[in-house]
């Protein structure tokens, strides 16, 4: 069977670099690692094509090849998924669905013939077997978790590598916390799930004999859930890869703020190559810490925290949230504060929303506080429930953080509080002429035609006298702040 595997287009969010990946002439931040996924578990008989909308537009010819369309897509997606499903229903497409959107609300899809939901190790056979025998079924789904350790590698053939900005593998499933806002334990349970080292150093050997030298995100929500296998296992098995491969392949990762606590486990993560952490600190309320039962957060100093993270060699990035029934008109102040002390230049802060499986969710639905569903979308300045706060006092206070925090004079201040604080990691991404075209055009549009020109040039001339082994580092985070405000100027603009 033909089958066409689609991946529908992002909308310029936070997280989407739209603007950051033009200086260096990449179309998206990273790859459909699900869809590639799924790729290498359906039958071998089967010939694919796969389209990363992110990447080319879907022509008619491609949907006239294949005689059956499989999407994956994430709640952020849905406007695109909703014309792409019309499309291929149009063209007559056997219509197969699947990922974190249709998990959560395939009812919404009467167009889709088959959903392949929660995850795909038991769903999938389960489906391919009966569409076998022509008894398929429309819904797949499982209360059940996958044992990971039996994932196959992506198919890395079906990407246009060169497109992307950032490589992605995932080691673990799950989480052992229980955040009420977060869907992570709810689709993948408690106990982190594992893969072998060797199924990752695998993956890693397949990208680099595909081509590909820049970095590599490793998706798992919780890089250190399961501490002992990371520290025992994977770690060392990266360190003898990266020994093997130059030590020129960075990686990044999430974790939680409880890293802090283990300078050992830091240090071995920096020899392995990562470079940077996402974590969510989400406020620096401790009513909020608590009402959202972000424990690990909970009785710390956060940014001593993040500064001996960024000591250790890793970069910090923060998620930050408002809107908590706790939280007081102070808290804009307070996380500004808190940001610009902190360091953490890439600092993604959202309204709270109810995503559909969270205790949050049912914990507002029971009080009558929902609104609808979320727009996945992380800055968008919208809510899908009722605060306790007046929404107008709300809003107007989040566009008074992101004004506080991605201005020009505050985001550069930001920058060069992290500067002082960061050691530089011994692995780098090799030099390419990509550098240098964005280098070019960081001098042009930043440095020449940019509001923030001033700004641009006494960062260069501080890292230069200060950190001078920095400066591609501090050229990067300033095309990045030029993206984080143009998504912050859509969103006050869309109010």
């Amino acid at each position: 069977m033909k089958t066409l595997l689609l991946y529908p287009e992002f909308p310029n969010t936070f997280w989407s670099f739209k603007h950051a990946l033009k200086f260096i002439l990449k179309r998206a931040s990273l790859p459909p690692l699900g869809l590639v996924t799924i790729a290498a578990m359906l039958p071998s008989s089967w010939q694919l094509r796969l389209v990363d909308l992110n990447v080319r537009r879907l022509r008619d010819q491609d949907l006239a090849w294949a005689d059956a369309v499989c999407i994956s897509a994430m709640i952020v997606q849905r406007p695109s998924v909703q014309a792409l499903l019309a499309r291929c229903r149009a063209a007559g497409k056997l219509i197969i669905a699947g990922g974190p959107l249709f998990t959560s609300a395939h009812a919404d899809f009467p167009e889709v013939d088959h959903f392949i939901l929660n995850e795909a190790e038991i769903t999938l056979p389960e489906f391919l077997r009966d569409f076998a025998n022509d008894t398929a079924k429309r819904v797949y789904a499982t209360s059940r978790f996958a044992d990971i350790a039996t994932t196959p590698a992506p198919r890395w053939d079906l990407l246009e590598l060169s497109h992307y900005g950032s490589m992605a593998v995932q080691y673990s499933r799950g989480c052992p916390f229980d955040c009420e806002f977060c869907d992570v334990t709810a689709k993948f349970g408690h106990r982190p799930r594992i893969k072998t080292p060797a199924q990752i150093t695998t993956e890693l050997d397949d990208l680099h004999d595909a081509g590909w030298r820049g970095q590599v995100f490793f998706v798992d929500d919780n890089l250190i859930g399961n501490k002992r296998s990371l520290a025992r296992d994977l770690l060392p098995a990266l360190i003898t890869w990266q020994e093997n491969h130059g030590r020129r392949t960075p990686f990044y990762t999430e974790a939680s703020i409880n890293l802090a606590d283990d300078p050992r486990l830091m240090n071995q993560m920096v020899e392995a190559g990562f470079d940077s952490v996402f974590i969510g600190i989400e406020t620096p309320n401790e009513l909020a810490l608590a009402e959202c039962n972000k424990r690990q957060n909970q009785q710390r100093d956060l940014a001593a925290d993040v500064h001996r993270i960024q000591r250790a060699g890793l970069q910090v990035q923060g998620g930050f949230i408002v809107g908590f029934d706790s939280d007081t008109p102070n808290i804009f102040h307070r996380q500004v504060e808190f940001i610009q002390r902190s360091g953490i230049v890439t600092a993604m802060v959202g309204l709270l929303n109810a995503l559909p499986g969270t205790r949050l969710h049912d914990r507002l639905n029971q009080e009558g506080r929902l609104l609808g569903n979320s727009s996945g979308d992380n800055v968008d300045g919208t809510m899908n429930f009722r605060p306790t706060m007046p929404v107008e006092k709300l809003q107007a206070g989040y566009q008074w953080i992101l004004e506080g925090i991605y201005s020009p004079k505050p985001y550069y201040q930001r920058v060069r509080t992290f500067l002082r604080e960061y050691q530089l990691p011994r692995v780098r991404s090799p030099r390419s002429w990509r550098n240098g075209i964005g280098l070019a055009q960081a001098t042009v549009r930043l440095g020449v035609l940019g509001r923030e020109r001033w700004q641009y040039w006494r960062l260069l001339t501080w890292t230069l006298f200060h950190r001078p082994a920095m400066m591609q580092l501090a050229i990067t985070l300033a095309i990045h702040g030029q993206h984080f405000r143009r998504c912050c100027d859509r969103m006050k603009a869309a109010a």
